[in-house]
């Protein structure tokens, strides 16, 4: 069986975000970076299922020269191998075109599943697992805490809105996104990261996936025009009234700002 995992390197938890000159993203320089934290429930399940039986786990992360050390890390815990897509074109693109580069590599790797963390720590979109798994012509499920694996098919266990679960089977291949939570996740021993130095990471561009045209800034379909910190105000205005009453007012408030 063949394991495709989805890592993204996001700022440390810790790190000081500051808001970049042109407010087109943050300042990256200078600040520490680490696997995505939904991500590393990903490949905790991945690894659990190649401890399970036979499996190769293989990594797969977009980004600059920074992204090596993430996958190193995945090698590090027990990750096989690795594919890095660096390149610029590939680093500009919005969800969607993330998203076709992976399913590019899944197309090359035809794995048996793919996991995903559920979100991104940064953006929080949660919009690439769904598209990958529709570009990959796979089932998926969303927000799992658990996984078992058959033959022919993957018993996924779902956290849904307000506290409930969903048992749901998937057949292979498939795409599950996994919840923080959903595992207890491994370091990487000495031993691991020593052995990981000799993991091949396999370099690709946007071009050598055959998807150099529909990624990028140029193709992206969303842009993002501005980041800012929102101004502090000590101001409040109260309602009073009724129920009914705050409620209008409230609705009101609301319309005045065109959220309505």
């Amino acid at each position: 069986m063949k394991v495709m995992v989805c890592l993204k390197q996001v700022p440390h938890q810790d790190a000081r975000l500051d808001v970049a000159a042109d407010g087109s993203w943050i300042q990256e320089d200078n600040i520490k970076f680490e696997i995505n934290s939904y991500d590393t429930y990903a490949l905790e399940e991945a690894l659990r299922a190649k401890d399970a039986g036979e499996a190769e786990v293989v990594v797969v992360s977009i980004g600059p020269d920074r992204v090596t050390q993430a996958l190193r890390t995945a090698l590090g815990m027990g990750a096989d191998r690795a594919v890095h897509v660096k390149d610029p074109e590939a680093d500009a693109s919005d969800s969607l075109g993330k998203a076709k580069i992976l399913a590019a590599i899944a197309k090359q790797e035809e794995p048996d599943v793919i996991y995903c963390g559920l979100m991104a720590d940064d953006g929080n979109f949660s919009a690439i697992p769904p598209m990958l798994a529709e570009l990959a012509g796979m089932p998926s499920a969303t927000g799992v805490i658990s996984s078992e694996a058959s033959d022919t098919s993957i018993t996924v266990r779902r956290e849904l809105e307000g506290g409930c679960r969903e048992v749901v089977e998937l057949p292979r291949p498939c795409l599950l996104a996994i919840q923080t939570g959903a595992n207890q996740v491994r370091y990487a021993s000495l031993k691991g990261i020593m052995q990981a130095k000799k993991k091949p990471v396999d370099v690709k561009t946007a071009a050598d996936l055959g998807v150099g045209e529909q990624v990028g800034a140029g193709a992206a379909k969303v842009k993002i025009n501005k980041i800012y910190i929102p101004p502090k105000s000590d101001q409040a205005e109260l309602l009073e009234g009724s129920t009914d009453e705050i409620v209008t007012q409230l609705v009101g408030k609301i319309r005045e700002l065109g959220v309505l």
